[in-house]
Protein backbone atom coordinates (compact mmCIF):
# COMPACT_ATOMS: atom_id res chain seq x y z
CA UNK A 1 0.00 0.00 0.00
CA UNK A 2 0.99 3.35 -0.77
CA UNK A 3 2.79 5.48 2.01
CA UNK A 4 3.51 8.88 2.97
CA UNK A 5 4.49 11.35 4.97
CA UNK A 6 2.61 13.60 6.74
CA UNK A 7 2.74 16.42 4.92
CA UNK A 8 1.30 15.52 1.61
CA UNK A 9 -1.10 13.40 3.98
CA UNK A 10 -2.58 16.97 5.52
CA UNK A 11 -2.18 18.32 1.85
CA UNK A 12 -4.24 15.54 0.25
CA UNK A 13 -6.66 15.72 3.11
CA UNK A 14 -7.14 19.53 2.77
CA UNK A 15 -5.98 19.71 6.37
CA UNK A 16 -2.57 21.38 8.05
CA UNK A 17 -0.38 19.57 9.48
CA UNK A 18 -1.12 21.08 12.98
CA UNK A 19 -4.76 19.77 12.10
CA UNK A 20 -3.30 15.89 11.74
CA UNK A 21 -1.01 16.06 14.70
CA UNK A 22 -4.26 17.47 16.91
CA UNK A 23 -6.22 14.36 15.47
CA UNK A 24 -3.17 12.02 16.21
CA UNK A 25 -2.73 13.28 19.98
CA UNK A 26 -6.69 13.21 20.54
CA UNK A 27 -6.98 9.72 19.14
CA UNK A 28 -9.08 10.78 15.92
CA UNK A 29 -6.72 9.40 13.83
CA UNK A 30 -4.90 6.40 14.21
CA UNK A 31 -0.90 6.16 14.48
CA UNK A 32 0.86 5.51 11.51
CA UNK A 33 4.06 3.24 11.00
CA UNK A 34 7.12 4.74 12.97
CA UNK A 35 10.11 5.11 11.18
CA UNK A 36 12.04 6.55 13.91
CA UNK A 37 11.62 8.49 17.07
CA UNK A 38 9.45 11.36 16.14
CA UNK A 39 8.74 10.17 11.99
CA UNK A 40 6.12 8.19 10.83
CA UNK A 41 4.51 7.12 7.45
CA UNK A 42 0.70 7.03 6.58
CA UNK A 43 -1.56 5.34 4.31
CA UNK A 44 -4.68 5.63 2.66
CA UNK A 45 -6.48 4.46 5.66
CA UNK A 46 -5.22 7.99 7.46
CA UNK A 47 -6.63 10.02 4.32
CA UNK A 48 -9.66 8.22 4.38
CA UNK A 49 -10.25 8.95 8.02
CA UNK A 50 -9.15 12.93 7.92
CA UNK A 51 -11.90 12.72 5.14
CA UNK A 52 -14.58 11.15 7.24
CA UNK A 53 -13.36 14.13 10.54
CA UNK A 54 -13.61 16.93 7.58
CA UNK A 55 -16.89 15.38 6.56
CA UNK A 56 -18.42 15.23 9.93
CA UNK A 57 -17.14 18.65 11.04
CA UNK A 58 -17.04 20.95 8.49
CA UNK A 59 -20.22 19.61 6.84
CA UNK A 60 -21.97 17.96 9.28
CA UNK A 61 -21.04 20.32 11.97
CA UNK A 62 -20.47 17.93 14.43
CA UNK A 63 -18.14 18.80 17.68
CA UNK A 64 -15.27 16.67 18.42
CA UNK A 65 -16.72 15.23 21.60
CA UNK A 66 -19.56 13.76 18.93
CA UNK A 67 -17.48 12.83 16.12
CA UNK A 68 -15.22 10.61 18.53
CA UNK A 69 -18.71 9.23 19.38
CA UNK A 70 -19.04 8.32 15.84
CA UNK A 71 -15.82 6.62 15.29
CA UNK A 72 -16.49 4.29 18.30
CA UNK A 73 -19.90 3.74 17.14
CA UNK A 74 -18.09 2.85 13.74
CA UNK A 75 -15.44 0.60 15.29
CA UNK A 76 -17.70 -1.75 17.30
CA UNK A 77 -20.76 -1.35 14.85
CA UNK A 78 -21.83 -5.08 13.99
CA UNK A 79 -22.92 -3.79 10.60
CA UNK A 80 -22.70 -1.23 7.93
CA UNK A 81 -26.40 -0.32 8.70
CA UNK A 82 -25.37 0.58 12.28
CA UNK A 83 -22.32 2.36 11.63
CA UNK A 84 -24.20 4.40 9.03
CA UNK A 85 -27.35 5.03 10.99
CA UNK A 86 -25.27 6.20 14.15
CA UNK A 87 -23.72 8.93 12.08
CA UNK A 88 -26.78 9.94 10.26
CA UNK A 89 -28.64 9.78 14.05
CA UNK A 90 -26.02 12.32 15.57
CA UNK A 91 -26.73 14.69 12.93
CA UNK A 92 -27.80 18.28 13.56
CA UNK A 93 -31.23 19.11 12.71
CA UNK A 94 -34.30 21.24 13.41
CA UNK A 95 -36.26 21.00 16.91
CA UNK A 96 -33.16 19.27 18.32
CA UNK A 97 -34.29 21.62 21.73
CA UNK A 98 -35.36 19.85 25.01
CA UNK A 99 -38.76 20.08 24.69
CA UNK A 100 -40.54 16.33 24.58
CA UNK A 101 -43.00 16.24 21.14
CA UNK A 102 -47.40 15.98 22.18
CA UNK A 103 -48.16 12.34 22.84
CA UNK A 104 -50.54 13.24 20.15
CA UNK A 105 -48.05 13.69 17.34
CA UNK A 106 -45.42 10.76 18.45
CA UNK A 107 -48.77 8.86 18.27
CA UNK A 108 -48.68 9.66 14.89
CA UNK A 109 -45.60 10.02 13.66
CA UNK A 110 -45.99 6.18 15.08
CA UNK A 111 -48.90 5.55 12.88
CA UNK A 112 -47.21 6.73 9.89
CA UNK A 113 -44.21 4.71 10.66
CA UNK A 114 -46.68 1.57 10.78
CA UNK A 115 -48.53 2.42 7.79
CA UNK A 116 -45.10 2.22 5.82
CA UNK A 117 -43.92 -0.72 7.60
CA UNK A 118 -41.01 1.42 8.75
CA UNK A 119 -39.13 0.20 12.12
CA UNK A 120 -37.22 2.99 14.58
CA UNK A 121 -36.18 2.21 17.42
CA UNK A 122 -37.69 3.79 20.53
CA UNK A 123 -37.51 7.30 20.87
CA UNK A 124 -35.25 7.71 17.58
CA UNK A 125 -34.20 11.43 17.13
CA UNK A 126 -36.08 11.40 13.61
CA UNK A 127 -39.31 10.35 14.51
CA UNK A 128 -39.09 13.35 17.50
CA UNK A 129 -38.14 15.82 14.82
CA UNK A 130 -41.25 15.20 12.99
CA UNK A 131 -43.68 15.20 15.79
CA UNK A 132 -42.40 18.24 16.94
CA UNK A 133 -42.60 19.93 13.90
CA UNK A 134 -45.95 18.74 13.73
CA UNK A 135 -46.97 20.56 16.88
CA UNK A 136 -45.14 23.53 15.45
CA UNK A 137 -47.32 23.65 12.71
CA UNK A 138 -50.10 22.55 14.53
CA UNK A 139 -49.69 25.57 16.69
CA UNK A 140 -49.11 27.76 13.84
CA UNK A 141 -52.71 26.98 12.35
CA UNK A 142 -51.05 24.71 9.30
CA UNK A 143 -51.65 21.08 10.22
CA UNK A 144 -49.95 18.48 8.18
CA UNK A 145 -52.79 15.88 7.72
CA UNK A 146 -51.94 11.99 7.58
CA UNK A 147 -52.83 11.89 3.78
CA UNK A 148 -49.42 14.24 3.22
CA UNK A 149 -47.24 12.24 5.69
CA UNK A 150 -47.79 9.63 3.79
CA UNK A 151 -47.41 11.15 -0.10
CA UNK A 152 -44.03 12.34 1.59
CA UNK A 153 -43.24 8.66 2.53
CA UNK A 154 -44.39 7.25 -0.77
CA UNK A 155 -42.37 9.66 -2.62
CA UNK A 156 -38.78 9.65 -0.65
CA UNK A 157 -39.02 5.91 -0.60
CA UNK A 158 -37.69 5.10 -3.96
CA UNK A 159 -35.29 8.54 -3.59
CA UNK A 160 -33.85 6.73 0.06
CA UNK A 161 -33.30 3.23 -1.85
CA UNK A 162 -31.34 4.71 -4.64
CA UNK A 163 -29.39 7.02 -2.05
CA UNK A 164 -28.41 3.98 0.37
CA UNK A 165 -27.42 1.63 -2.52
CA UNK A 166 -24.94 4.50 -3.87
CA UNK A 167 -23.36 4.96 -0.72
CA UNK A 168 -22.98 1.03 0.18
CA UNK A 169 -19.45 1.09 -0.99
CA UNK A 170 -17.80 -2.64 -0.74
CA UNK A 171 -13.92 -2.67 -0.24
CA UNK A 172 -11.44 -5.20 -1.83
CA UNK A 173 -12.50 -8.17 0.47
CA UNK A 174 -16.47 -7.90 -0.26
CA UNK A 175 -17.07 -6.83 2.72
CA UNK A 176 -18.96 -3.12 3.48
CA UNK A 177 -16.37 -0.38 3.19
CA UNK A 178 -17.97 1.16 6.52
CA UNK A 179 -15.64 5.02 6.55
CA UNK A 180 -16.34 6.45 2.94
CA UNK A 181 -20.17 4.98 3.10
CA UNK A 182 -20.58 7.08 6.09
CA UNK A 183 -18.64 10.08 4.71
CA UNK A 184 -21.10 9.86 1.61
CA UNK A 185 -24.09 9.75 3.80
CA UNK A 186 -22.95 12.43 5.70
CA UNK A 187 -21.88 14.61 2.50
CA UNK A 188 -24.71 13.44 0.41
CA UNK A 189 -27.76 13.78 3.36
CA UNK A 190 -26.78 17.84 3.84
CA UNK A 191 -25.42 18.70 0.93
CA UNK A 192 -27.73 17.08 -1.12
CA UNK A 193 -30.86 18.10 0.59
CA UNK A 194 -30.69 21.72 -0.36
CA UNK A 195 -31.08 20.17 -4.03
CA UNK A 196 -34.21 17.96 -3.03
CA UNK A 197 -35.93 21.13 -0.92
CA UNK A 198 -35.15 23.43 -4.52
CA UNK A 199 -36.91 21.33 -6.66
CA UNK A 200 -39.55 20.79 -4.78
CA UNK A 201 -40.01 24.32 -4.99
CA UNK A 202 -39.54 24.63 -8.46
CA UNK A 203 -42.47 21.82 -8.85
CA UNK A 204 -45.13 24.00 -6.46
CA UNK A 205 -44.16 26.98 -8.55
CA UNK A 206 -45.02 24.90 -11.89
CA UNK A 207 -47.56 23.79 -10.64
CA UNK A 208 -49.33 26.77 -8.96
CA UNK A 209 -48.73 28.48 -12.67
CA UNK A 210 -50.33 26.01 -14.11
CA UNK A 211 -53.05 26.23 -11.87
CA UNK A 212 -53.24 30.50 -12.44
CA UNK A 213 -53.56 29.60 -16.50
CA UNK A 214 -56.45 27.07 -16.22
Amino acid sequence: MYSMWMAELAARAGCSVPTVKYYLREGLLHPGEATGATRARYDETHLQRLRLIRALTEVGGLRLETVHQVLDDIAHASSWHEAVGSAHTRLPGPFDDEAPPSAESAARVEAMLERQEWQLAPGHPQARRIARALDVLDGLGHPVSDRLLDLYAAALRPLAAYEVHAVHDVGPDGEPDVEPSVEAAVVGTLLQEPILLAIRRIAQENVSRRLAED
